[in-house]
């Protein structure tokens, strides 16, 4: 399996980025994926705080922990440091841009385009309820299992 790194952004890095992180780290093997899967924010407004209850219980439903997670900014250095950054909407896919390096901005796509060939936004779920949660996370599984197929059969570049 080839093992990029992936960083996977929203705007607090409290709904959706621990989500699909937790979503990635549940369908990869630890044994045979070396890549480092992080997620963060684009702001820092939740900065060392768990995923939002909501999260945390929706991932437990399924068997994912994501309770140990704690939000993060984005950081300068993550640009070099990550081979994919996916953004969960169109919006935080384009403050990525504007952050950054010129070097950098091929590693930066949509979550649903890079890993399902569609330009849907990944919903934020924040002001929603539990229905808001299970969508989000549905969509997040599909595209997350895509991504591990696209890895096990594909070179990654």
């Amino acid at each position: 399996m080839n093992t990029p790194s992936i960083l996977f952004v929203c705007l607090g890095n409290i709904c959706r980025s621990p989500l699909a992180e937790g979503i990635y780290r549940h369908l990869v093997s630890a044994e045979t994926y070396a890549g480092q899967i992080a997620s963060a924010g684009i702001g820092g407004w939740h900065a060392g705080d768990p995923p939002d209850r909501r999260s945390i219980e929706t991932a437990r439903q399924y068997g994912i922990d994501i309770s140990t997670q704690r939000a993060r900014q984005v950081k300068q250095q993550d640009f070099a440091a990550f081979d994919l950054i996916l953004a969960m909407d169109s919006s935080n896919l384009g403050r990525l841009q504007a952050l950054a390096p010129r070097e950098y901005q091929d590693r930066l796509h949509l979550f649903s385009r890079y890993a399902t060939s569609t330009d849907v936004d990944v919903p934020d779920p924040y002001y929603g309820g539990q229905a808001e949660f299970d969508a989000v996370y549905t969509m997040l599984f599909s595209g997350c299992k895509a991504l591990v197929a696209k890895f096990a059969t594909e070179r990654f570049s």
